[in-house]
This record gives structure tokens, C-alpha cells and sequence, in this order.
């Protein structure tokens, strides 16, 4: 499985793994209308929003594990 980490950019996350749109909008992350984010990794749109990336990251990651185990 291909981990996410912060330096993984916003489009290219969602585009891989759609569910996690999921887990952007419970942090209150409107990333996938933001223009910002074509150019910005998690790492910085969260960091924009002053969010706690390690658990934005943890989350997005157990979602996608959940995902995979139910293909």
C-alpha cells in the first residue's frame, strides 16, 4: 500500500484515493475546490489551517487501510 505522508500532494493524494475527501471535510478542509491545492502537499494546506498534521495524516492513512481491506 502506498503510505500518504505530509509531502504528498493534495490532488495526487485524492486522485489515487477518492475516500479520503471524506476525511479532509471532517478536519474542516475544503482542499479539493481550493486552488491551492494543484500546488500544495498536505503537509502545507494543513499547515495553512493550522491543523494537526500528524493526525490529519494518521486519518487519511486508516482510511485508505479500511478501503483496501474491503476491495
Amino acid at each position: 500500500m502506498n503510505m500518504i505522508t505530509k509531502d504528498t500532494g493534495i490532488i495526487e493524494a485524492v486522485q489515487n484515493h477518492p475516500e479520503i475527501i471524506e476525511v479532509f471535510a471532517e478536519y474542516g478542509l475544503g482542499c479539493i475546490g481550493c486552488m491551492a491545492a494543484h500546488f500544495e502537499t498536505i503537509g502545507q494546506g494543513a499547515g495553512a489551517h493550522g491543523i494537526d498534521v500528524d493526525a490529519l495524516i494518521e486519518d487519511i492513512n486508516k482510511v485508505i487501510a479500511e478501503a483496501e481491506a474491503n476491495k
